[in-house]
């Protein structure tokens, strides 16, 4: 039963991640299209109100005019939406699926003893939350130091982007040093989504809350709030497609088991990166169809490298006996009628045939079974349970 509630608990808390953050992506998307695609105003009532840019728009039946003010109205509205709930419930509810998953088992989620042995549990889950502090830290250091030009406005953002994105290749590298293959794309991907919700709670909405009460108290307005405000949210519309594809890729195997795992997930969030910024020069006008060509050239690079070695032909197809054999040395320990992870038992001939698809998928396609390899099946005993399969359902 404890088992049957903690998969609901799974299963409630990853969709409750999902639903809000397409909150949070789709309203940064939408933001960086609109301010894109805003035009200047030509009717005089429109300048005489200080609106910078403004666009019409068609969709769901109705007509749209969204008008963008670079200088607060003369009688600033009382009622203003703000948009951090999206961020702050993504973070939450990310961090606490986190936890279920990966912090409570960590003895099968987040350590693998063969990567590093770090003598006890609570010593690892320490780590891990380190890893995202200690990244939001060393970020905000970043734009500190490096962010400010001479004359103490925002700026460098070459450097600064540089030398973020060698932080992250770095933290990327220790994260596959010190935890298993799948924790670690995940605790990069949450390292940098922590760096993003920590942008809105800490710089974000304080400055534009210092602007607005500055506005109302009759106070000069410092720019500095705003530049800063801009930095931060720029670096977040680049961090979004990173994140996603750290979070999706640790479900395949093939990618986080690899001897260069951390060197796969860089490259995987170089495609995101790229791809997001395809989106913004295409809202701006510019042709950005190279970056597309680029990153069709790393996904077949990756493919390619990834690609599995070609087997040895065997002329015969591996017996129920054979691939009884490497089950109970490679999976019955966690699939058995005391144990049965996911509700799969494996422990009879009759239950291997019953359990022949769930097995393929999980050990030889995706790569995903046994959890970290912690029974240390090779590659050889996933072929041959590939061959037993495919020559069965001939």
């Amino acid at each position: 039963m404890e088992s049957y509630l903690l998969d609901w608990a799974n299963l409630l808390l990853r969709w409750l991640h999902v639903i809000v953050a397409i909150a949070w992506i789709g309203a940064s998307f939408y933001f960086v299209w609109l301010d894109n695609h805003l035009l200047k105003p030509e009717t005089p009532d429109l300048k005489a109100k200080g609106v910078d840019g403004e666009l019409w728009a068609v969709h769901g039946g109705g007509f749209y005019n969204p008008q963008k003010y670079m200088v607060a109205p003369a009688n600033l509205p009382q009622h203003l939406h703000w948009f951090y709930w999206e961020s702050y419930w993504t973070w939450i509810s990310g961090v606490a699926l986190f936890v279920l998953l990966y912090l409570v088992n960590a003895d099968s989620f987040l350590i693998d003893r063969r990567v590093h042995d770090w003598g006890s549990t609570p010593a690892a889950v320490g780590a891990a939350l380190g890893f995202l502090a200690a990244g939001w830290l060393a970020y905000d250091q970043i734009c500190r130091r490096f962010g400010h030009t001479k004359d103490g406005s925002i700026g460098n953002d070459g450097l600064v982007l540089g030398l973020i994105a060698v932080f992250i290749g770095f933290a990327a590298w220790a994260a596959a040093q010190l935890f298993a293959g799948r924790a670690a794309f995940l605790i990069t991907g949450a390292m940098i989504a922590t760096m993003m919700s920590a942008n809105v709670l800490f710089w974000i909405i304080p400055g534009q809350r210092q602007v607005i009460a500055d506005m109302r108290a009759g106070r000069a307005v410092d720019p500095i709030h705003g530049q800063r405000g801009k930095q931060r949210s720029v670096h977040n519309t680049y961090f979004t497609l990173p994140v996603l594809i750290a979070m999706l890729s640790n479900h395949y195997g093939m990618l986080y088991s690899h001897p260069h795992n951390w060197a796969v997930l860089l490259l995987l969030m170089l495609t995101g990166a790229l791809v997001r910024t395809f989106f913004v020069k295409r809202h701006k006008g510019v042709n950005a169809w190279p970056l597309v060509a680029i990153v069709l050239a790393l996904l077949a690079v990756l493919i390619v490298w990834l690609a599995p070695a070609p087997g040895p032909k065997l002329a015969a197809a591996p017996t129920l006996a054979q691939v009884q054999a490497v089950v109970e040395q490679r999976c019955v320990m966690c699939h058995n009628a005391q144990l049965a992870q996911k509700g799969v038992q494996l422990h009879t001939p009759a239950l291997i045939e019953q359990n022949a698809q769930a097995l393929y998928q999980q050990a030889v396609l995706q790569k995903t079974m046994p959890l970290n390899n912690a029974t240390g099946i090779s590659e050889e005993e996933r072929a041959l349970l590939g061959r037993w399969f495919e020559a069965r359902r001939r």
